[in-house]
């Protein structure tokens, strides 16, 4: 610098000065400048990493926290005579913005609030941050939080109530699973209940069924049987009832009994034996007649 050369590299660029005045900024390669008329700074465009020590913050509710968290920020390259013209130095002026932006979102939130929505915390301190930083030529291109610590009080506290939580879900998810488990028993119940009655209906109806079949085939039968009896009876004579019945009889006189009681249709039916002719004119007379 001293000699008037310099070398700017890839990612920086230098902002010139001429007796205090901005000039311009120089792109990458070898620069000379007159020494004592022009001054020269170069500036580094790669983006920065900055860590932010742990610090105190205070809740909406009044419940102090211990939080840290980390920034990424560069400088804008159509802006770069910025973060030397505008700030003293713009490294020190973004961690200090950094204190005072969480501290006012922190500030506005309750703890509750701050543990569950990291996220949302993270992106209002960027935009907050950024709309500082964009008048030093400095874009401030995400933050992320590392660690927020209630008291140790609190966290007990916590615990505990996240205990009672977890047990109050547990026995509200057991009663359910015991309510739908009795709903399935009892829906299930109702299906075999169904399905057994609609078993014993279809049973009985075809058991009434068969025995409808059954009993008109027996009437077929029986019916058909008496047309037969009453056909053959029609073609059997005096003299064949006659023998069958003396048939009959002695059968009857097998038996040990001392009493024998004949009709008076023996009488008549012995006239067949005794006076064939007799029989055979009452025969013809009854086909005149009929």
């Amino acid at each position: 610098m001293a000699s008037g050369l310099i070398v700017v590299q890839q990612y920086e660029r230098m902002v010139v000065q001429r007796l205090g005045r901005f000039v311009g900024l120089q792109r990458p390669g070898l620069r000379f400048l007159i020494p004592v008329l022009y001054n020269g700074t170069r500036i580094d465009l790669r983006e920065r990493v900055q860590r932010v020590p742990t610090q105190k913050y205070i809740t909406l509710d009044n419940v102090v926290v211990d939080m840290d968290f980390v920034i990424y920020y560069r400088i804008m390259e159509d802006m770069a005579e910025r973060s030397v013209l505008e700030v003293q130095n713009f490294e020190q002026a973004v961690i200090n913005l950094a204190f005072a932006t969480l501290r006012a979102v922190i500030g506005g939130i309750e703890l509750s609030e701050a543990l569950a929505e990291r996220e949302r915390i993270r992106d209002e301190v960027q935009v907050r941050m950024d709309e500082v930083t964009s008048r030093w030529g400095v874009k401030v291109s995400q933050v992320e939080i590392n660690e927020i610590d209630p008291p140790p009080g609190v966290k007990q506290a916590m615990e505990r109530e996240k205990s009672a939580a977890a047990i109050k879900t547990a026995e509200i998810t057991e009663s359910e699973g015991q309510r739908q488990s009795q709903i399935n028993r009892a829906e299930g119940e109702k299906q075999a209940a169904i399905l057994e009655a609609e078993g014993t209906r279809e049973k009985e109806i075809l058991e009434a069924e068969g025995e409808q079949q059954a009993t008109v085939l027996r009437a077929e039968g029986f019916s058909t049987a008496l047309e037969k009896i009453y056909a053959v009876a029609n073609t059997v004579d005096s003299k064949t009832m006659s023998l069958q019945y003396f048939e009959t009889l002695k059968a009857l006189g097998a038996s040990p009994s001392t009493k024998f009681i004949f009709p008076m249709e023996f009488t008549s039916m012995l006239t067949g034996f005794l006076h064939p002719g007799a029989s055979n004119q009452q025969q013809s007379s009854e086909e005149r007649n009929s």
